[in-house]
């Protein structure tokens, strides 16, 4: 190992005289989730099926939102990588909400983690649009009463 990679350890907030402080994959998902749904012109998180099992969880009494659905990292001692999957709202431009989400996700993680946000990859793998009769919404409604 250089000098330079040792360094860099050494360095780390999460590497200390006093010990080690390690962070689950959980935790950063989560926090990345949570920081990409901050983001406006996002309406959700996940691809088809994990929205739809999403959806399916949520209208369970007592279930909790899953944060981290859509959201899969590779964690190590001293950096992160993040891989998004989010639905988009109709006439964003995608470019610039991938911009705004990365940006959001590695300022978010760095601060609360103290880990290296090496990259943030964002797939766009639908386009949400509300034209008021709910059929893109995930939620079903009763047929009957």
């Amino acid at each position: 190992m250089s000098n330079n990679q040792t360094d860099v350890k050494d360095n780390s907030p999460l590497v200390t005289p006093q010990g080690r402080t390690s962070i689950a994959d959980t935790v950063v998902a989560k926090i990345a989730g949570i920081s990409t749904r901050e983001v406006a012109g996002v309406h959700d998180v996940g691809g088809g099926t994990a929205r739809a099992v999403g959806a399916l969880r949520d209208r369970i009494p007592g279930s909790r939102t899953n944060h981290s659905q859509g959201v899969t990292v590779e964690v190590g001692e001293r950096q992160a990588a993040v891989d998004i999957d989010l639905v988009a709202e109709y006439g964003v431009a995608i470019a610039d909400l991938a911009a705004g989400v990365r940006r959001n996700v590695i300022s978010t993680v760095e601060s609360m983690t103290g880990l290296e946000v090496t990259e943030v990859n964002i797939t766009v793998h639908d386009v949400f649009l509300d034209d008021g009769t709910g059929e893109n919404d995930n939620r079903a409604e009763s047929r009957v009463e």
